[in-house]
């Protein structure tokens, strides 16, 4: 079974307070055989990356609109005249807020969902394949 997979790094802002905000290199990452979650890689250089991992369908919707609970936020803002997507991250070891420029984010989203469209997912995952061998045992 062959499997596409979609990668782009990109410079992410940390943002710190709202005069504070320092750059952090990150990796986008979209796996057909994964087909509802994006992944995203923090400090790709350094001893200890950081992996998030979450809806794709947040991130697409976070584009246009805001979305999400929980432990990833995402929505859109204009910075400088800049189309952004920030996404808010929440877990036990702490909260970030993330800005991505939005071209590069939705040129990449677009990507993975030409690559799996929307609705096709189930298909990917082989789950068909998977309930027929057993029912057919």
């Amino acid at each position: 079974m062959h499997h596409t997979v979609v990668e782009r790094e990109l410079e992410l802002k940390l943002i710190l307070s709202p005069e504070r905000s320092f750059p952090v290199p990150a990796r986008l990452s979209y796996r057909s055989d994964d087909p509802y979650a994006v992944h995203v890689t923090f400090h790709i250089a350094s001893d200890h990356p950081v992996n998030w991992t979450f809806a794709r369908e947040l991130l697409v919707e976070g584009v246009f609109r805001a979305c999400g609970d929980g432990d990833v936020r995402a929505w859109p803002a204009k910075v400088d005249g800049r189309g952004v997507v920030l996404m808010a991250l929440s877990s036990p070891a702490g909260d970030a807020l993330l800005e991505a420029p939005a071209a590069q984010v939705s040129a990449w989203l677009e990507r993975t969902l030409r690559a799996v469209p929307p609705g096709t997912e189930g298909e990917q995952i082989g789950i068909d394949d998977a309930l027929d061998q057993l029912l057919a045992r």
